[in-house]
Order: structure tokens, then sequence, then C-alpha cells
């Protein structure tokens, strides 16, 4: 047997393929993907459930056929869209991977400048540099089939999509919001110890990952599915805290971006 060729899997003794996939990133910290390489305990099994053929962040290999792509990162220049087209065009089934390609993350911060050439200016002088004025996510170039939402995403969730993913079972992002998990997770309610927290109002899923540690959540999942923001500005200012710090969270990585836009129009208009 050729090294490359993946062991056949049995599921409940069923025949079950290992699909050929690969991870790509665009601009980004790479955070996500090492999400993946630091869950030692169980990586060797994770990784068994597919083939890989490319991921740099974990091997030199790299083979270009492939069913699945993780693609993680925004896209902020010409080449990353060309690229991504590439992806798109070779996989079966494209996963924005993370909060930067699934909405452009922190770095779509960037795009409140107005004037983006004396930005590049600050940043790199005389070097030429090429890049987009904005950074944006993967869906406003190609197709996605799938997000998995996170900064970083969270490796449990990230292990459980793969295994339906593998099985064939349907995949169905959390439609309730982060308070939810917080609550099982008999945290106190980080309003009562003064931190201003978007958990009411971000997509669940991460098992109230920054509340467990007392530090508020600052929506990188995006909204829930019936976002009450309007309650929510309610709720900031019961408690003490500003419009303007409720708006940093909703425009720290995107997900919120439209209701950023429309709480700033009606503070305008006040």
């Amino acid at each position: 047997m050729n090294k490359h060729e993946p062991t056949q899997r049995t599921y409940l003794g069923i025949p079950v393929p290992r699909p050929k996939v690969a991870f790509f990133e665009l601009s980004s910290c790479e955070g996500c993907q090492l999400q993946l390489v630091n869950n030692e305990t169980t990586l060797l099994n994770f990784l068994s459930l597919v083939d890989i053929r490319a991921f740099r962040e974990a091997m030199t290999e790299k083979y270009d056929d492939y069913t699945i792509a993780f693609v993680e990162g925004s896209v902020t220049r010409s080449d990353e869209i060309e690229r991504l087209k590439k992806i798109r065009a070779t996989a079966a089934v494209l996963v924005a991977f993370g909060s930067c390609a699934c909405f452009g993350g922190v770095n779509q911060l960037k795009n409140r400048f107005q004037d983006p050439a004396w930005v590049k200016k600050e940043v790199y002088g005389s070097h030429p540099i090429e890049t987009n004025d904005t950074a944006r996510p993967l869906e406003d170039f190609v197709k996605v089939d799938l997000k998995i939402f996170g900064c970083p995403v969270k490796k449990e969730e990230v292990e459980k999509i793969v295994t339906n993913v593998v099985l064939g079972k349907t995949i169905v992002a959390p439609k309730y919001p982060v308070c939810m998990e917080c609550k099982a997770n008999e945290n106190t309610c980080l309003f009562d110890l003064g931190e201003p927290c978007l958990g009411p109002i971000t997509r669940g899923g991460c098992d109230s990952w920054c509340p467990n540690s007392r530090f508020g959540c600052w929506g990188c999942r995006g909204p829930a599915v019936d976002a009450n923001v309007e309650q929510m500005q309610e709720v900031m200012k019961k408690h003490g805290f500003s419009e303007e710090t409720m708006l940093d969270r909703l425009e720290c990585f995107g997900g919120f971006a439209g209701h950023a836009a429309e709480m700033r129009n009606n503070i305008k208009a006040k």
C-alpha cells in the first residue's frame, strides 16, 4: 500500500470514507489552525478521521487534491481573491474557518478608516504593499458551504463538526445565545461583577469559553437567532456602560456589523 493511502475506517462495522481535506490561510493570525494542532490529547484520533492533503501548520507535504477546504482569514488583497477562487474551484465543500473567514474578524476594524491611503503610509511608509482598502469575509467572493465560528474556533466544536461530516450527519449551528451555556456552567453573571458582556445576544456553541474565565463576551461568534440588540443596549445602560462600550464590542469581529451601523446611525440622529 502507498504510504499516503488512507487506512479504511469503520463505524459500527460499516466502512466510512476518510475525506481529503486541506487547510488554508488568508489574512489571519492562523490561531484557528493552531487550535487543532495544540489539541494534543485527541489530535491523533481527530486526524485519523480525515486524509490531510495540505496543512502548513502541521506538515511539510502538500497535495492539490482535496474534497473539503478549511479556509482561515479574511480577504484583504487581490491575490487572495484569486487564490480563494482556485480553492473554491477544487473543493466540493468550502468551510469558512473562524471569525475572520466568517465576518472579516478583527481585520475588518480597519474598514472604519476614512482614508486607507493614509493608513498604508503610516504603517508601511514608502514600502510597496499590495492590499485592498477593506477586509472582507469569504462569502463576499465565493460560495461558502459551512461556517465554523469563533476567534479562535473551539477545537471541541470543530472535532464534533468534522466527525458529523465524516459520518454524513446533519450539522446545525446553535441558535441559542452564549448566556444559556453560561447559566448551564453555573457562572456568576459578569454584569454582577462589573464586566460588560455580549453573551445575551451572541451565538452559542463555545461553551461560554470567555465568561468561564470571567472575561466578558465580545461577540466573536456573531449574533444569535433573534438577537435583541435594543434590549442589550438597555441592559448595558442599566449597569452603567456607555453606548461606545457596547459599540466597541459589536464592531470588534464584524459579526454584528449591521447592528453596529444601525446603532451608530440612531445615536447620530438623537
